[in-house]
């Protein structure tokens, strides 16, 4: 005769699979963030100049220095938009940097226009 409360047991094993089936998940799914691979990216402002190496980074395109949108994509590329609507991949920077720099995301939006918009941009 098996005895039941022994560890791995059939028996034990069959009443921690219901329990465990049983229990709710720990957030119901409307109150779960998406993982990284369910989003196209991540955004965050940027205001103040943005120093790479050493060197502040400007526009190529109009020269700006400040006031960036910085773009974090699914696959781990960082993209930098100024003010006036110019959009660069930015080399110097990846993933890492942009988590280490970012604070929780607190928006979700359908669209890039959409969070474009919601950072005043």
């Amino acid at each position: 005769m098996p005895w039941t409360d022994a560890p791995g047991s059939v028996a034990a094993t069959a009443h921690d699979t219901t329990e465990a089936a049983a229990e709710p998940d720990f957030l119901p799914s409307e109150f779960r963030a998406p993982s990284r691979q369910d989003v196209a990216g991540f955004m965050m402002p940027w205001d103040q100049p943005l120093v790479i190496d050493g060197e502040v980074r400007e526009c190529p395109k109009c020269g700006a220095y400040r006031n960036w949108v910085v773009l974090c994509l699914r696959d781990d590329s960082v993209w930098l938009r100024c003010r006036a609507a110019h959009t660069e991949r930015e080399l110097g920077l990846d993933a890492a940097w942009y988590n280490r720099h970012s604070g929780p995301a607190n928006h979700w939006h359908p669209t890039l226009e959409d969070g474009l918009r919601h950072l005043g941009h």
